[in-house]
Protein backbone atom coordinates (compact mmCIF):
# COMPACT_ATOMS: atom_id res chain seq x y z
CA UNK A 1 0.00 0.00 0.00
CA UNK A 2 1.14 3.24 -1.07
CA UNK A 3 1.48 6.55 1.71
CA UNK A 4 -1.76 8.89 1.79
CA UNK A 5 -0.66 11.91 0.51
CA UNK A 6 -2.40 15.48 1.86
CA UNK A 7 -2.67 17.83 -1.21
CA UNK A 8 -2.42 21.67 0.03
CA UNK A 9 -3.06 24.46 -2.29
CA UNK A 10 -1.83 27.24 -1.02
CA UNK A 11 -3.83 30.14 -3.04
CA UNK A 12 -1.43 33.58 -3.71
CA UNK A 13 -5.15 35.87 -2.99
CA UNK A 14 -7.84 35.33 -1.02
CA UNK A 15 -11.49 36.38 -2.12
CA UNK A 16 -12.75 39.16 -0.62
CA UNK A 17 -16.01 37.58 0.81
CA UNK A 18 -13.85 34.39 2.34
CA UNK A 19 -14.94 33.68 6.07
CA UNK A 20 -12.38 32.49 8.12
CA UNK A 21 -13.59 29.41 9.96
CA UNK A 22 -10.64 27.23 11.54
CA UNK A 23 -6.80 26.48 11.24
CA UNK A 24 -6.07 23.83 9.24
CA UNK A 25 -4.38 21.72 12.40
CA UNK A 26 -7.50 21.95 14.37
CA UNK A 27 -9.42 20.49 11.01
CA UNK A 28 -7.05 17.50 10.62
CA UNK A 29 -7.53 16.25 13.83
CA UNK A 30 -11.31 16.58 13.85
CA UNK A 31 -11.40 15.86 10.25
CA UNK A 32 -14.73 18.00 10.20
CA UNK A 33 -16.26 21.22 11.50
CA UNK A 34 -19.53 22.57 11.95
CA UNK A 35 -19.63 26.38 11.88
CA UNK A 36 -21.64 29.52 10.30
CA UNK A 37 -21.22 31.41 7.29
CA UNK A 38 -22.63 34.44 6.84
CA UNK A 39 -26.31 33.09 8.59
CA UNK A 40 -25.91 29.93 6.85
CA UNK A 41 -24.60 26.53 8.41
CA UNK A 42 -22.28 24.76 6.94
CA UNK A 43 -19.48 21.39 7.34
CA UNK A 44 -16.39 21.41 6.47
CA UNK A 45 -14.53 18.38 5.53
CA UNK A 46 -10.92 16.49 5.37
CA UNK A 47 -10.84 13.97 3.71
CA UNK A 48 -8.40 11.91 1.82
CA UNK A 49 -5.68 15.37 1.77
CA UNK A 50 -8.68 17.03 0.41
CA UNK A 51 -11.19 19.91 2.04
CA UNK A 52 -14.79 20.28 1.22
CA UNK A 53 -17.57 22.59 2.28
CA UNK A 54 -21.35 21.77 1.84
CA UNK A 55 -24.29 23.03 3.78
CA UNK A 56 -24.69 21.16 7.26
CA UNK A 57 -28.71 19.68 6.81
CA UNK A 58 -29.01 17.53 4.13
CA UNK A 59 -31.47 18.55 0.96
CA UNK A 60 -34.14 16.11 1.69
CA UNK A 61 -35.25 16.42 5.25
CA UNK A 62 -32.46 18.49 6.79
CA UNK A 63 -30.53 15.98 8.16
CA UNK A 64 -27.12 17.07 9.99
CA UNK A 65 -24.76 16.38 7.71
CA UNK A 66 -21.75 16.74 10.51
CA UNK A 67 -22.77 13.96 12.27
CA UNK A 68 -22.93 11.28 8.97
CA UNK A 69 -20.12 9.08 7.66
CA UNK A 70 -18.35 9.03 4.53
CA UNK A 71 -18.28 6.28 2.23
CA UNK A 72 -16.26 5.39 -0.53
CA UNK A 73 -18.60 4.73 -3.74
CA UNK A 74 -17.45 4.13 -6.55
CA UNK A 75 -14.70 6.08 -5.98
CA UNK A 76 -16.34 9.08 -4.77
CA UNK A 77 -16.39 10.51 -1.25
CA UNK A 78 -19.75 10.60 -0.58
CA UNK A 79 -21.20 11.65 2.66
CA UNK A 80 -23.98 9.60 4.33
CA UNK A 81 -27.16 11.62 6.15
CA UNK A 82 -27.33 9.97 9.28
CA UNK A 83 -31.03 10.13 9.13
CA UNK A 84 -32.31 8.24 6.15
CA UNK A 85 -28.83 7.33 4.32
CA UNK A 86 -29.45 9.65 1.56
CA UNK A 87 -25.36 9.73 -0.36
CA UNK A 88 -23.94 13.06 -1.39
CA UNK A 89 -20.79 13.74 -3.10
CA UNK A 90 -18.59 15.68 -1.23
CA UNK A 91 -16.86 17.35 -4.53
CA UNK A 92 -19.70 18.42 -6.06
CA UNK A 93 -22.82 17.85 -3.88
CA UNK A 94 -24.66 15.07 -6.38
CA UNK A 95 -27.26 13.29 -4.86
CA UNK A 96 -26.85 9.37 -5.51
CA UNK A 97 -29.07 6.42 -5.55
CA UNK A 98 -28.99 2.67 -6.54
CA UNK A 99 -30.86 1.17 -9.26
CA UNK A 100 -31.39 -0.89 -11.84
CA UNK A 101 -30.42 0.26 -15.45
CA UNK A 102 -33.38 0.52 -17.81
CA UNK A 103 -31.48 -0.56 -20.67
CA UNK A 104 -30.14 -3.57 -18.88
CA UNK A 105 -32.55 -4.71 -15.89
CA UNK A 106 -30.56 -8.06 -16.43
CA UNK A 107 -27.50 -6.57 -14.76
CA UNK A 108 -27.00 -6.12 -10.83
CA UNK A 109 -27.93 -2.22 -9.27
CA UNK A 110 -25.51 0.42 -10.25
CA UNK A 111 -25.24 4.14 -8.94
CA UNK A 112 -27.06 7.01 -10.71
CA UNK A 113 -26.35 10.61 -10.08
CA UNK A 114 -29.77 12.96 -9.37
CA UNK A 115 -27.97 15.76 -10.44
CA UNK A 116 -26.64 18.65 -7.84
CA UNK A 117 -29.17 18.90 -4.72
CA UNK A 118 -26.92 20.11 -2.26
CA UNK A 119 -24.94 23.37 -2.17
CA UNK A 120 -21.10 22.87 -1.77
CA UNK A 121 -18.67 26.34 -1.15
CA UNK A 122 -15.12 27.23 -2.19
CA UNK A 123 -12.39 26.28 1.01
CA UNK A 124 -9.29 27.86 0.31
CA UNK A 125 -6.23 27.80 2.72
CA UNK A 126 -4.07 29.81 3.49
CA UNK A 127 -1.30 30.18 5.57
CA UNK A 128 -2.88 27.32 7.69
CA UNK A 129 -6.11 29.10 7.91
CA UNK A 130 -9.24 27.42 6.30
CA UNK A 131 -12.01 30.43 4.67
CA UNK A 132 -14.98 29.23 3.42
CA UNK A 133 -16.64 31.55 0.34
CA UNK A 134 -20.30 30.80 0.08
CA UNK A 135 -21.24 29.70 -3.34
CA UNK A 136 -23.72 31.90 -5.64
CA UNK A 137 -26.62 31.90 -3.88
CA UNK A 138 -28.96 33.16 -6.62
CA UNK A 139 -28.79 29.64 -8.30
CA UNK A 140 -31.09 27.50 -6.08
CA UNK A 141 -30.60 24.42 -5.10
CA UNK A 142 -32.40 21.67 -3.12
CA UNK A 143 -30.38 21.77 -0.02
CA UNK A 144 -31.31 25.80 0.07
CA UNK A 145 -35.01 24.76 1.59
CA UNK A 146 -33.45 23.81 5.18
CA UNK A 147 -30.24 26.13 4.79
CA UNK A 148 -31.23 28.96 7.40
CA UNK A 149 -32.85 26.43 10.12
CA UNK A 150 -30.13 25.91 12.93
CA UNK A 151 -29.55 22.31 13.65
CA UNK A 152 -30.10 21.78 17.46
CA UNK A 153 -28.14 18.81 18.73
CA UNK A 154 -30.74 17.48 20.79
CA UNK A 155 -33.83 17.67 18.02
CA UNK A 156 -34.57 14.17 16.80
CA UNK A 157 -36.73 14.13 13.78
CA UNK A 158 -39.97 12.86 14.17
CA UNK A 159 -39.01 9.04 12.13
CA UNK A 160 -35.41 8.26 11.19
Amino acid sequence: MGQQQTVISEPEELDESAVFVGKVEDLKTSKRIRTTVNDREVVIFHHLGKYHALDLRCYHAGGPLHLGEIEDINGRACIVCPWHKYKIVLETGEGLYQGVDPQDPSRSKKWFSKGKKQRTHKVTIKDGSIYVTLSDLDLRCDSDFHAKEKFNDDARPDSV
